[in-house]
C-alpha cells in the first residue's frame, strides 16, 4: 500500500489556520454542554429546555448547508470562508452579551449559519488546497482542532464558568475568532470558482445508492451520540454524583480521549474506512449503554467516557474522508448534504435527550441514544454498502481503502 503524504509546506500554514477555525467553531458549539446547568438557571429555564436552546443551531446550519455550494458558486471560496469566519466572531459577541433566551437563541441561529456553511465546504477546500495522496493527513490535521477543542472546551468551560461567568467564558473566545479571522486572511490562497464542473443539487446525490444509504447512517450515528453528549454533565451530577472538581477532570479525559480517536482514525482511514464507518455505531452503542450500569465506581464511569471520546472523534474524521473519496466529482454538495443531515440529526437528538431528560429521566436518555446508534448498525452493516458504484473521480485519495 503506497504511504500516505504528508503535507506540503507550502498548504501548511493554511491548513493549520483551517484546523483553529475548526476547533473555535467546535468551542462555540458544544461549550454550553459544559456550562448547561449555570446557563439554564440563569436563563430561568430546565436543563431540557437550555439543551434544545443550544441545539437550535443545528436547524439553521441545515438551511446554510444545502444552500451554500449554490449561493457561493461565483465566488472566491477564500471570501466566502473569510466572510464566515467574520460571522462567527459576531456570533460570540452576541453570546457574551446575552441577557435573555432570546439572545441566546438568536447567538446560536447565527452560530448555525456559519457551521453549516464552513463544514459543507471544508473537505473540498481541504482538497484544493494539498494533492490527492496528502488528503487524508490534511483532514486529519483539521479534525485535530475538533479533538483539541473538545479536549480543553469542556472542562475550561466548566472551571472557568465557575469562576467568571458563563458569559465571561464566551467572552475569553473573542479575541481568538479575531486572530483565526487575521491568519485566515494571511494563509489561504485565492481559491475562484471550478468553472469546468457543474454543481449539482444535494437532492440529486440521492439518485447514487451509496448516498442514499449514507444520509440516514449518519444521520442516526450523529442523533444518538449528541443525545447523550449535550447530556453529559447533567448525567455526572445526577448519577455518578461528582463533585465540580471531578466533573472538570471527567470532561477533560472525554476531550484527551477525543485526540486518541482523532490520531487513531486517521491511521485507519487508508485500509479501514468503510469497517470503521461501520462499527463505531455499535462501539459506541455499548459504551453507552454501559454507562448505565448500577454500582459502578468513579473510575469506571471515568474510563468509559474516554472511550466514549475516543470512538466519537473517530467518526467525524471517517465521514469526511467517505465524503473525500466516495463523491469526490461533486463534495461541495455531498458535504451540504451531508452537514444537513448531521446538523439536523444533532438538533433532533438534542431535542430527543432534553424531552426525555424532562418528562423521564437521565437513564432515559442514554438509552434513547443508544437505541439511535443501534439502528445505525443495523443499516450499515459492515460499512462495505459504502463504497460507490462507480470509482468517482481522485480515486487515488485514499489508497487501497476497503480491506479484504
Amino acid at each position: 500500500m503506497p504511504p500516505t503524504q504528508a503535507i506540503p509546506p507550502p498548504a501548511r500554514a493554511a491548513v493549520w489556520s483551517l484546523s483553529l477555525c475548526v476547533g473555535l467553531l467546535i468551542a462555540a458549539e458544544f461549550m454550553p454542554v459544559s456550562l448547561l446547568t449555570p446557563m439554564a438557571r440563569d436563563l430561568q429555564a430546565t436543563d431540557g429546555m437550555a439543551g434544545q436552546a443550544i441545539s437550535l443551531s443545528g436547524l439553521f446550519a441545515v438551511l446554510a448547508s444545502l444552500t451554500i455550494a449554490r449561493l457561493t458558486a461565483r465566488l472566491d471560496r477564500k471570501r466566502v470562508l473569510l466572510t464566515l469566519a467574520g460571522l462567527m466572531l459576531l456570533s460570540l459577541l452576541l453570546m457574551a452579551q446575552a441577557a435573555d433566551f432570546t439572545g441566546l437563541m438568536l447567538s446560536r441561529a447565527l452560530l448555525g449559519l456559519v457551521i453549516g456553511g464552513f463544514w459543507s465546504l471544508a473537505t473540498a477546500t481541504v482538497s484544493r488546497l494539498v494533492p490527492a495522496p496528502a488528503v487524508p493527513a490534511a483532514l486529519g490535521t483539521v479534525y485535530m482542532g475538533n479533538a483539541v477543542a473538545t479536549t480543553l472546551a469542556a472542562p475550561l468551560g466548566s472551571y472557568l464558568g465557575g469562576l467568571i461567568g458563563w458569559r465571561g467564558v464566551f467572552w475569553l473566545l473573542v479575541p481568538l475568532a479575531a486572530l483565526n479571522l487575521l491568519a485566515l486572511w494571511r494563509t489561504l490562497p485565492v481559491m475562484p470558482r471550478q468553472a469546468a464542473r457543474a454543481t449539482t443539487s444535494p437532492w440529486q446525490l440521492l439518485r447514487r445508492r451509496h448516498v442514499r444509504l449514507a444520509l440516514p447512517a449518519v444521520m442516526l450515528t450523529f442523533a444518538g451520540a449528541f443525545c447523550a453528549f449535550t447530556y453529559f454533565r447533567p448525567f455526572l451530577e445526577q448519577q455518578a454524583h461528582v463533585s465540580p472538581q471531578q466533573l472538570s477532570l471527567m470532561l477533560f479525559s472525554l476531550g484527551i480521549a477525543g485526540l486518541a480517536g482523532t490520531r487513531l482514525a486517521t491511521a485507519l482511514l487508508p485500509r479501514h474506512l468503510y469497517r470503521l464507518l461501520g462499527r463505531a455505531p455499535l462501539a459506541l452503542t455499548l459504551v453507552t449503554l454501559a454507562l448505565l450500569m448500577p454500582g459502578a465506581s468513579l473510575w469506571g464511569v471515568a474510563m468509559l467516557l474516554f472511550v466514549w471520546g475516543c470512538l466519537n472523534a473517530a467518526i467525524p474524521v471517517g465521514w469526511s474522508a467517505w465524503l473525500a473519496l466516495g463523491v469526490a466529482d461533486q463534495q461541495e454538495s455531498a458535504g451540504g448534504l451531508l452537514v444537513a443531515g448531521i446538523q439536523l440529526a444533532i438538533l433532533l437528538g438534542g431535542l430527543l435527550g432534553g424531552t426525555l431528560l424532562d418528562h423521564l429521566s437521565i437513564q432515559a436518555t442514554l438509552l434513547g441514544a443508544g437505541s439511535l446508534m443501534l439502528l445505525a448498525t443495523l443499516l450499515l452493516g459492515n460499512g462495505q454498502q459504502l463504497q460507490p458504484a462507480r470509482p468517482p473521480e481522485r480515486q487515488a485519495l485514499l489508497p487501497n481503502p476497503v480491506e479484504p
